[in-house]
């Protein structure tokens, strides 16, 4: 069962023009509440080693709980739903102090008064 949090690797498919795309660990990004009910959509945030360093990004460290490797962006811009049998496997967790930041940018993108 998938957590809110979790790291996980998914193929996001060819992009097009600025979309992230392609085979890549992203976060999920889905109310806990939501996952205990095992939806067959859920909402994802990208990961990418390029660090562009907008403002619409998490910069994340790699460490033993996240999976990933090197550093990398979480790159909040890039939120999409899909569906959970795309994931392929679970990486690793991204951390509650992560993912407050994740949402906390989320919730600026979508205009969602704090």
């Amino acid at each position: 069962m998938l957590t809110s949090g979790d790291v996980v690797e998914l193929d996001f498919g060819v992009p097009a023009e600025r979309e992230a795309g392609f085979r890549r660990p992203a976060v999920v990004v889905t109310a806990q509440r939501l996952l205990d009910g095992s939806p067959a959509v859920i909402q994802v945030v990208p990961i990418t080693s390029t660090v562009r360093g907008f403002d619409t990004e998490v910069r994340v460290e790699p460490d033993r709980f996240n999976g990933l490797s090197q550093s990398s962006a979480v790159q909040c811009h890039h939120v999409r739903a899909v569906t959970a049998s795309r994931v392929e496997e679970r990486r690793g967790h991204i951390g509650p102090v992560v993912l407050g930041q994740i949402r906390e940018v989320l919730g600026r993108i979508l205009d969602i008064p704090e």
